[in-house]
């Protein structure tokens, strides 16, 4: 569900400090998003939504919300918005708790 060599490589890469202020941004832009999302907005903000999903779920090594997403934004790309939702907000909610049990609070 999470890559967490991802997550070590990141934190080398930024340092501890910045590693906790990008995690705190995008739990709370991915919150924002997750809450917002939605197949009625059309394929193109779908589209929009899952490849930023998407992206961040990469950096902080969120593995399998990122392929859910992927495979959304691949189907929303094509005009479709019969993407279920439901198990990218169910990986989202499941990776966000695992992510803050191991890496403890985020700096806000």
């Amino acid at each position: 569900m999470i890559d967490w060599g991802r997550v070590k490589d990141l934190k080398s890469e930024i340092g501890e400090a910045d590693f906790s202020e990008v995690a705190a941004l995008f739990l709370e832009e991915a919150d924002e998003v997750i809450g917002r999302i939605s197949v009625t907005a059309g394929a193109e903000k779908l589209e929009q939504d899952l490849h930023f999903l998407k992206g961040a779920a990469l950096n902080l090594g969120l593995a399998q919300l990122a392929a859910l997403c992927q495979d959304g934004e691949r189907r929303a790309a094509a005009g479709l918005t019969d993407v279920d939702l439901s198990p990218l907000r169910a990986a989202y909610s499941m990776s966000r708790q695992m992510f803050l049990a191991e890496t403890g609070p985020m700096a806000a």
